[in-house]
């Protein structure tokens, strides 16, 4: 059997704002009844966070829960607990309609942090990342430059990144090129 690596296997782009992957990451795409008692209840035991309400992100530390649709959610958990999480999943959620997956080995985890790690985020996807607009918690699920990945603003410097395995390679080098070129100083 094989060990698990992350996609960039930590690479990180240094700078006035650095780019970092970090690492192997779990993450469960949960779908179902986002209303649902047990649903709500089951995510918060699993994360120690609320389900986040749509267009949010909720963190404490390495676990967390991001809106991505109005029946899906993202939940983030230490790799090594993303099996037990989906095995507590099933049972909990047992006889109800629900799809949990663990996408852990399918995504890349990125930060982009720095004084204008949102500049290096707007030039590559078409959301409003104004401080007035976009702040701490707010989470988008969209593109960066061709390809789809999903965005949350971690702390007022920092932002978080995730995109599909495949895509990494592609998707850190658009963030460090943003990065390296510098800040365009309309946010």
């Amino acid at each position: 059997m094989s060990n698990a690596v992350s996609a960039l296997q930590g690479r990180t782009a240094p700078g006035d704002v650095t780019v970092t992957e970090n690492g192997l990451q779990g993450m469960i795409i949960l779908r179902g009844d986002l209303a649902g008692r047990r649903l709500r209840k089951l995510c918060k035991t699993l994360t120690g966070v609320a389900v986040p309400e749509q267009g949010k992100a909720a963190m404490d530390g390495a676990t967390g829960i991001c809106w991505m649709s109005p029946d899906e959610l993202l939940l983030l958990v230490p790799y090594g607990d993303a099996a037990a999480a989906i095995a507590k999943i099933d049972e909990a959620l047992a006889g109800t309609h629900y799809l949990a997956e663990n996408v852990s080995d399918a995504r890349a985890f990125i930060t982009v942090q720095g004084g204008y790690a949102r500049e290096v985020i707007a030039k590559l996807a078409p959301v409003d990342l104004h401080a007035d607009v976009f702040g701490p918690g707010d989470f988008r699920r969209t593109h960066l430059g061709q390809v789809a990945a999903a965005f949350w603003m971690a702390e007022d410097e920092s932002l978080k990144v995730i995109c599909f395995r495949s895509v990494a390679e592609y998707v850190f080098g658009l963030l460090a090129a943003s990065a390296k070129a510098g800040p365009v100083g309309h946010l």
